[in-house]
């Protein structure tokens, strides 16, 4: 068995180090061990097969469906009216505008189901419009960084399908559970961006006009009414039951194209750019995840899930030890890979010791996407520092500094979801 896991590891630091297309990559690595290791096994058979039968799950229509709604909001101007309808609301409050980073990203997040998209989307008008009015850039880009990631929890998240395929769960309920886990550290973050601020009042600039009027209350909410109302459609049919995560997607589709209409943001150009844009993404993730099936299918015939599995299992580890144990260990792979390779990658050994140490396979989604959340804002790798490297400039040491208070959330968060995991598994326990 040594042997075995030398030359899965030799085989897949060789390849991800050569710059072979991860989905590519991974399903040589199968095809490596199996060719090695059990030489009878008709190898092309089985990858054809795993091929065929994975692209052509149900389950997946969703996930481009997703993507496109995205592609199709990325090019209109609602983060705008999120930023405008958002500014009266957050006037009162500690920190003042530093809140629309959050908010924003929480909301767009809802129609988004990309991290890096949510984060590049929002991050165009609040950054520049929260530098313009005097808010120390630092702290401004520490927040988009944290809430950025969000686009990865608040449903509806490509990656949650992503997981719900690998894992075989259903994928309604992985957008369930990441509804109020999502809410929360939206939450945490903003108390602790109010806190920060009542610390260090002088990186907020001072006030400038009257306070926000009644008028300007309601004509914030009619700003915010398209995002929301598109929430509700989208978020909204699948928790009233209404709907599944396809048709939800087909919904979200359709709404975006009547934001895109009603904003004049539409053109032949724009809708053919979406449409190439939501393609791409989709032969990248598709080629990811038909890799990563056919490595676990590989791995499932060489007993490594169990073995590892027994090997784990005979240290003793209590359940909360687990996972601080997995939290440590994805977290320093956080650091040399992005978030996609590292579940599709891990998912068939990790599981099985989840699932056997007590925890729901819904919960342990809900915390893989959390460390694809860190893996986002931690160096070298993290997109989302250099999504915000690009936006505003600073560079990639200031960022790693100023979003380090939002990767400590979010490990605490982590760890106490492990300690009370009700908070990921009842509402798709009630509603699911």
């Amino acid at each position: 068995m040594s042997a075995i896991l030398l030359t899965l590891l030799g085989c897949i630091l060789l390849l991800l180090s050569a710059g072979v297309w991860v989905g590519a990559g991974l399903a040589g690595v199968g095809v490596v061990l199996l060719e090695v290791f059990r030489p009878m096994m008709p190898v092309e058979r089985l990858l054809s097969q795993t091929v065929w039968n994975t692209v052509t799950g149900p389950e997946l229509v969703a996930l481009p469906l997703f993507i496109l709604m995205g592609e199709i909001l990325f090019r209109t101007r609602l983060t705008k009216l999120l930023f405008d309808g958002l500014a009266p609301w957050v006037d009162r409050i500690p920190g003042r505008l530093l809140h629309t980073n959050i908010l924003g990203c929480t909301l767009f997040a809802a129609i988004s189901g990309s991290s890096a998209a949510t984060t590049a989307t929002v991050g165009r008008i609040t950054s520049s419009e929260l530098i313009a009015r005097g808010y120390d850039a630092r702290t401004a880009a520490g927040g988009l960084a944290g809430a950025g990631t969000l686009g990865f929890l608040i449903p509806p998240s490509t990656i949650m399908i992503i997981y719900g395929v690998l894992a075989q769960v259903s994928i309604l309920k992985m957008f369930i559970a990441g509804i109020i886990p999502g809410l929360l550290l939206a939450l945490c973050f903003m108390l602790y961006t109010g806190a920060n601020a009542m610390i260090y009042p002088q990186r907020l600039p001072p006030r400038e006009g009257p306070r926000p009027a009644f008028k300007d209350y309601v004509r914030a909410l009619g700003q915010l009414a398209p995002v929301v109302l598109l929430i509700g459609f989208v978020v909204g049919s699948m928790l009233g039951g209404f709907a599944t995560p396809t048709e939800a997607g087909a919904i979200g589709v359709f709404g975006a194209l009547v934001v895109g209409a009603l904003q004049r943001c539409l053109s032949p150009r724009t809708l053919w750019d979406a449409l190439l844009g939501a393609a791409q993404v989709t032969s990248m993730i598709g080629l990811i995840i038909v890799g990563a099936v056919f490595l676990s299918v590989a791995m499932g015939f060489l007993s490594i899930p169990r073995t590892i599995s027994g090997a784990i299992s005979d240290l003793g580890l209590s359940p909360f030890m687990l996972i601080l144990l997995l939290l440590v260990f994805y977290i320093l792979l956080g650091t040399v890979l992005e978030g996609m390779s590292i579940i599709v990658m891990t998912l068939p050994i990790t599981l099985p010791l989840v699932i056997q140490a007590g925890f729901d396979p819904i919960w342990f989604g809900v915390f893989l996407i959390l460390v694809v959340e860190m893996a986002q804002i931690t160096p070298p790798v993290g997109f989302n520092l250099f999504v915000i490297n690009g936006i505003t400039g600073l560079s990639i040491a200031t960022l790693v500094r100023a979003v380090l208070p939002f990767f400590v959330i979010m490990v605490l968060f982590t760890l106490g979801l492990a300690l009370v995991p009700e908070i990921v598994t009842w509402l798709p326990n009630r509603l699911g």
